[in-house]
This record gives structure tokens, sequence and C-alpha cells, in this order.
């Protein structure tokens, strides 16, 4: 191999492996995970020692949860008291149902969602690692490798302060959305900022709702709330870019009172979370796709690859779900060929790009019908809510679609039937699917469709 880096130094063989992935977040474990099962050696690696508590993706759809079973991480995230979760509900400010979307309408073995911290759900799926996955810490990758031919061949590294050329046959980029190796690769992103950003607490108690994801849509935009493991609630809020610079302790007890006020609804936790101000974290939120998935040697996978807004609870399960289609499309490779490889790279990057600029497009409206503070989008977006609701047939389609099992996109039709421009004519002879919950036997979701169904 030719490193392409012009150093000469001979490649550490201790590092050379099958696949390599580099970030050691969902994707990059999910890959592992994955990968793995085909027997293939592969080192996950990761530039952080250890792993920072992040108060995110905490939800887990139900499209993923067959992976977890086959991966074998399920039994551990459900040892460790991960909640079940049988509805997503969009609400207003003082709880009334605007439109829900019901879990167990879509039949299958696990309908519904579960949630755990974010580290947790970590730590389960790396239990699973199988014995031919190594996990480095530590390794900050610096430089892709490549050979005469231009392919990337594995990459230069650090690792404790000294230079170390990795060889691999294929290289996983799941490095997040400030990803270095996706623009070595020469794939071009521009992340994009939601004019608002997310608050996000964590408390101590119980909902009165213990089994839901409860999203209301309020005058200030979205607040959402949701049980974890062990009596504990989480709860975003959004807010504005610089809606709490410079806020002391009186004027956060202020800003929570003004909340209460806003969002009735969080009456029952209000004495908590005025209690617990001081230990937030503060998100911005992003929304991107690359206009590519690989280039020879070399894939995307998760946040280096797309964002979507965190609502729809799709960045964590689509991570997954990539994971299983990219060992899916390598499970009858030679990884000793490269142009094998590639092509079946390719193939990937076909089957995922309708997907992702689905479920963007999913993401996007959800966020626009559910964040908007404007008069307009907020009248908007409640109709766009309440016409789904009354439609059988579309709040079916809706729950699939953010279920992670498929994705069938809204017609124009449908969309005139939210509006309640027209009825849905359709939906006397509806019928769910009986295969909606269910996967096939190659671990690919039965029923999953990148097209429209009328």
């Amino acid at each position: 191999m030719t490193s392409g880096l012009g150093t000469g130094r001979p490649p550490d063989t201790a590092f050379d492996t099958d696949v390599l992935i580099c970030g050691a977040g969902v994707a990059g474990t999910a890959a592992a995970c994955a990968l793995g099962q085909l027997g293939l050696r592969v080192t996950l690696v990761d530039k952080r020692r250890t792993q920072p508590p992040l108060w995110k993706g905490e939800v887990l759809q139900p499209g993923s949860l067959d992976s977890l079973h086959t991966w074998g991480s399920l039994g551990h995230l459900e040892a460790r008291r991960a909640v079940r979760l049988s509805r997503l509900v969009a609400r207003t400010a003082d709880g009334e149902e605007l439109m829900a979307m019901d879990f167990a309408t879509l039949g299958g073995e696990r309908p519904w969602m579960l949630a755990h911290g974010y580290s947790t759900i970590l730590e389960c799926m790396a239990a699973t690692l199988g014995p031919t996955v190594r996990l480095r810490r530590g390794v900050l990758v610096k430089e892709l490798a490549r050979d005469g031919g231009g392919r990337v061949s594995g990459v230069r590294a650090v690792v404790d302060g000294a230079a170390v050329d990795i060889r691999a046959r294929l290289v996983v980029a799941a490095d997040g959305m400030s990803s270095r190796l996706r623009g070595l690769a020469g794939i071009d992103a521009e992340p994009v900022a939601y004019d608002h950003r997310l608050l996000s607490f964590e408390l101590p108690g119980t909902l009165p709702v213990d089994d839901e994801v409860s999203a209301h849509v309020t005058d200030r935009g979205l607040v959402m709330l949701y049980p974890l493991p062990d009596a504990r609630i989480r709860v975003y809020v959004q807010v504005g870019a610089d809606e709490l610079r410079g806020a002391g302790p009186a004027g956060l007890r202020r800003w929570c009172a003004g909340l209460v006020d806003q969002v009735p609804a969080l009456r029952p936790i209000a004495g908590l979370l005025e209690e617990h101000l001081e230990h937030r974290q503060l998100m911005p939120v992003w929304h991107y796709r690359a206009p590519a998935l690989v280039r020879p040697g070399i894939v995307l996978l998760g946040e280096a690859a797309h964002v979507v807004h965190p609502l729809a609870a799709q960045g964590m399960n689509t991570s997954i779900d990539e994971a299983q289609g990219l060992a899916a499309r390598l499970a009858n490779v030679d990884v000793a060929d490269g142009a094998a490889v590639d092509r079946a790279l390719r193939g990937y990057e076909d089957d995922r790009m309708s997907r992702i600029e689905a479920v963007h497009a999913m993401s996007h409206n959800a966020a626009r019908m559910m964040t908007s503070t404007s008069r307009g989008g907020r009248i908007v977006g409640r109709r766009l809510m309440r016409g789904t609701a009354r439609s059988r047939r579309l709040s079916h389609l809706i729950t699939y679609n953010m279920s992670g099992l498929g994705m069938r996109p809204l017609t124009r039709f449908d969309r005139l039937v939210q509006l309640g421009v027209v009825p849905d004519l359709r939906a006397r002879s509806f019928t769910p699917p009986r295969s909606a919950g269910h996967r096939a036997g190659s671990g690919t979701p039965a029923g999953r469709d990148n097209g429209q169904r009328d």
C-alpha cells in the first residue's frame, strides 16, 4: 500500500483491519455491530477517551428494535429498565390532544418506542460487539491514505502522541456533523441552523402519563416531555438563540414562571423544573444532507452524512438502519476486492439517497408544523394535525413513517385531506397492512418502501 501521505513511515500492522470505523457514536457503533456479524475484522476508533454525557438521542423507534435484538443489544437495554413508549402525541399548551401516533396499530413483535439515556444506549450496543471487533479510544484521525489509483486505503492517525498509518479495505466515516473525513473525501456539505435552539432539562420524578412522548405545540414553540428510566423526566423547551443569555438565578426563575404560564400542561412538574434550572443543556438545531455518501474506499454514515431536527427522533434510528443496509450490501462481497467493495458502496448509496431525502422532508415538515412561532404558522400547523387525526388512514401512514419501519411519503391529495380541503374517501376502504410491523429474514423491514402509496 502507498500511504499517499509522503512520509515513508511504515504502517503499524497492529492496526490493520478490514473495516476502519471512525467515530464511536451510535452510527459508528451500529456499523461495528452490523459489520462484525459478517465476520469482518472491524476496528472502531474515536478521538474521545470517554463518552461525554449528552441529553439527546434517547428515543429508539420501533424500526430500530429488531436490529438491536439481532445484535443482542436490546436485551441489555431492557435489563437496564429502558422505558417503553406506546405513543407520540402532539398536544396544545394546556394538554389537549391534537394528533396521536399510536405504535400499537402497527402490529409486529415490538410496536413501541424505547427510551434510555444516550450513553446507556451506546454502552448496551458496545457490550455486544462481536469477537472480530475492537474498540480503541484516543485515536485522532488526521488524514486519509490512498493507494496508487486514488482509492482510500486507510488513514493517518495520532495515537498516544505518535503518528500511525492504519490500513483498511474500507473506511467508514461516522465522525459526526463536522466530519473531517467527509471534507477529506471531497464531499461538501453546509449545515443549516434552524432559527431556534432546544433547552434540555433532566428532572427527577414521574409524569402523569408515563408511556408517551408529549410534544406540546405552543405560542412559544415546541415543549416536549417523556419519561426516562429510574424515575427521571426529559424536558425540551424551544428557545431563541439568546433568550437566556446573561440570566442569573432570579432571571431564570422569572423565565420558568413565564414558561409555566404559557404552557399550563407543565404545572404538575413546575416545582421540579424551577428547582433544577441550573442543570440544563442548550442544543443548537441543524439540518443538512450531503450530496453524496461514498467515494472509492469510504462511506459516510449517520450525522457525517445527514442531520435532521431532533423533534422526529430520526437521527439515531436512521443511523442504525443505515448500518444494517451497509452490512446487507457487503454481506456477499470479498472485502479484499476493492472494485467489488466500491460497487457495493454505490449500490448502498443508490438505496439510501431517496430514503434520506424522504426522512428529511418528513422531519423538516414536522419541525415547521410544531416549532413555528408565527400566527399563520401556528394556525396551519394545528389545522394539519387535526386533519391528520380525523383520518384513520393518514394517522396510520404518519405513524408508519415515523416508526422507521419504512417510508411512504404523503401525496398532494394527502395534504389536501390534512388541510380539510377534500374528504378522505380512501379511508373508507383502508385496512392497515398486516406486515407493517414485521421484518423479513434478511434483516430488512418488510414493507419498507420509498415510493408513494395512493
